[in-house]
């Protein structure tokens, strides 16, 4: 892997941890969809990153239709 694609890696990665923050000091009531997918996984993780060494100062949301795995439920409810 070359050193220019991990620079625009965290490139990505330090545009992503300003947008968390910025939705933080602007909406009144942001939220963190939490499906248990890896999206929904680096985004939490991207936010943990954002306000280390605080939590996450808004709440993750899931909706548990009752189809996902157990290891999916543990995982949430680690991260709360």
């Amino acid at each position: 892997m070359s050193k220019y694609y991990l620079n625009y890696l965290d490139e990505l990665e330090a545009e992503a941890i300003y947008v968390l923050r910025e939705v933080w000091a602007q909406f009144q009531k942001p939220v963190i969809l939490f499906s248990g997918g890896k999206d929904s996984i680096v985004v939490t993780h991207l936010a943990q990153k954002a306000f280390y060494p605080s939590k996450i100062p808004f709440p993750l949301m899931h909706v548990d239709t009752g189809h996902n795995f157990p290891e999916t439920i543990k995982f949430r409810d680690d991260l709360i």
